[in-house]
Order: C-alpha cells, then structure tokens, then sequence
C-alpha cells in the first residue's frame, strides 16, 4: 500500500491525521515499512522530526514496538533542498520575483489539497491526484525538471526500482509532493493505494487533541475541555492547560501541568520539550523562578526538542516569563 503523508498539513485533516495514517499502516499488516521521502542518513538524524513530519510521531513507534523494520529508500533526499535554494535564488531578484509570481496558481492548486479536509480514499481519486500532477507539472514548464523541482521525478524514479525488489506485504510512505510521481513509476500490483476507512476510537481522539493545539476564539472552549477529558495520554492534560492559558486562568493551567510533569509525558516526542517550556512559563508567573529556571533546563537537557520550545527555554533562563497584557 502506498500512503502519503501530509508532514504539518495532517493536524488540519479530522479524518486523516497522524494517527490515521498509523491506522492505515497497521490494518495493512505489512512486513516492512518503506518511507520513500527519506534517505537512511535523515532517518538516522531523525530529521523528520524537525520537519514536523506528524504521522511519523505515531508511526514510528509503533513500528519499533510491532518489531517492524523501517526503511529509507531516497538514496538522493538531500536534493529535496534545492527546490527552496532555487526559490531563494529568485526572491533576490526582481525579475525572479516575477517567474514566482506566474506559478502563485499553482500555489493555491496545492493548498486546495493539503488544507481541505481530507479522507484517506480522497487520495486515489483524480481530482487530488490531478491537482498534485498539475503543481508538478506547472513547476517543470516553469522551471525545467531540476533545482526547482527539488529532482522529484529523478529520486521517484529511483525509488520505485528499489521497490520491484521486494515481494512481500510492505506500506510506502511517500510526501504528498511525491506520491502521483511515485504511482507513474510503480507497477501496477504495487499500486495499492488508501480506499475507504472507518475512523477508530484513537483516530477520534487524535481529531480532537488537534483542534485543541488550533484553538481559536470560534471553539466552544467549554465543549473541547469536555472532550480532552475523554481523551487517553498525557497529551490530553497539556491541551486543557493551554485551554486555562488562554482563557486567563492560571492556577488551573498551572496545576494541570504540575499533575503532568509527574507523569510519564514522554510520547508523542514533541511532548515533553512543549510541556516543560510552557509549564517554565507559567512557574515564571506563579513567582516560583526556581521551579521555572528548573524546567527550562530540563528542557534543554532533553535529546530533541522542538525548536520553539527551545527558544522559550533560552528566553525564560534570561529573563523571567511575563503575560502581555491586552
């Protein structure tokens, strides 16, 4: 089965987030799972992390914990970046800038397919399939297949050999960019592609842990707290605090987060490093700037952390955190 996957875009996708993809991944019952966007030196680094690669928080995992092995197949990924040095290039120039502007369509044509909410069989219908073919193709006439295309078709190409070699039951997981170009080169027994899916209890749970890290003042702040209730794992309790924050209530967020980080708040990864910065923050408030100074530390001691969570660690160890006031 191959299934691509959204890398940020999935938190937008009720119907087909993070964990839906490991869903997929685990009802197929696959021997191996290919990622056919990654190269083995990426995966080493655990670079996905830092390119917000969602599902793979849940995937890999599970992976790890089925006994599943994982492997990287894009033996050239590291000309993926030359598709934003090529647009970097142009943004110095008036002339560039003008070349940018005539693809903008293209632009909009992409966000139809990664912010619509999607289902998983929305990906092997033509109109998706046609409008993801039409950004890469609307980038080749622009540009020529190359630097601007960050070498899609080439390291699609490769990749899908790699794959004839493999007999057995497998899931690719292929970056949405990629995918139609992947479908061109693969035969059509490896072909299979998402069909119709029934949402799981985990899926659901996931929907509404990602409608709280969006939170706005449209939300029934009231009705999301309610549903976090109901929602297993630590990640839950961090949802709620930022609820509090947000409606101005302090002591409950604060308290929520102590409970939290006297639990085992390690999974997903980018957990702990959020829920350690922003419980810094709100110590920083409470006057306790020894507790504060102790979590932003923490937060620099851990082996990854998303980078925003490491820039409030390095602000808060300067100076105390305050609340701006409206």
């Amino acid at each position: 089965m191959v299934i691509p996957t959204l890398g940020p875009f999935h938190i937008l996708h009720p119907r087909y987030n993070g964990v839906t993809v490991a869903e997929l991944v685990r009802a197929h019952q696959p021997e191996k799972i290919f990622l056919a966007s990654y190269g083995p030196e990426e995966l080493a680094a655990q670079r996905w992390r830092d390119q917000n690669e969602i599902s793979f928080f849940h995937v890999l995992p599970w992976a790890e914990s089925a006994g599943l092995e994982v492997e990287p197949l894009d033996a050239q990924s590291g000309l993926k970046a030359e598709a934003e040095l090529f647009r970097e290039a142009l943004r110095q120039y008036p002339k560039g800038q003008q070349l940018l502007s005539k693809v903008e369509a293209l632009e909009q044509g992409l966000h139809w397919v990664v912010s619509t909410p999607r289902t998983p069989e929305d990906f092997a219908q033509e109109p998706v399939l046609q409008a993801l073919r039409g950004y890469h193709q609307g980038h080749v006439q622009a540009f020529g297949e190359g630097p601007a295309t960050g070498f899609r078709r080439q390291r699609m190409a490769e990749v899908a050999e790699r794959l004839r070699g493999f007999g057995g039951c497998a899931v690719v997981l292929v970056d949405v960019l990629e995918y139609p170009l992947l479908l061109e080169y693969l035969p059509q027994e490896q072909r299979r592609l998402p069909g119709a899916h029934t949402p799981t209890e985990p899926e659901r749970q996931r929907s509404v842990l990602d409608r709280a890290w969006q939170l706005s003042d449209a939300d029934d702040w009231a009705v999301l707290l309610q549903q976090l209730r109901d929602v297993e794992g630590p990640e839950a309790l961090y949802c709620a605090a930022q609820i509090y924050l947000a409606a101005g209530q302090l002591e409950d967020a604060f308290e929520l987060l102590e409970e939290l980080v006297h639990t085992d708040f390690q999974h997903p990864a980018y957990l702990p490093g959020y829920t350690l910065a922003r419980y810094g923050q709100l110590a920083d408030v409470m006057g306790q700037r020894d507790k504060a100074l102790r979590a932003y530390r923490a937060v620099l001691g851990l082996s990854w952390v998303p980078g925003e969570a490491r820039e409030i660690a390095q602000a808060g160890q300067r100076t105390p955190f305050r609340l701006e006031r409206a």
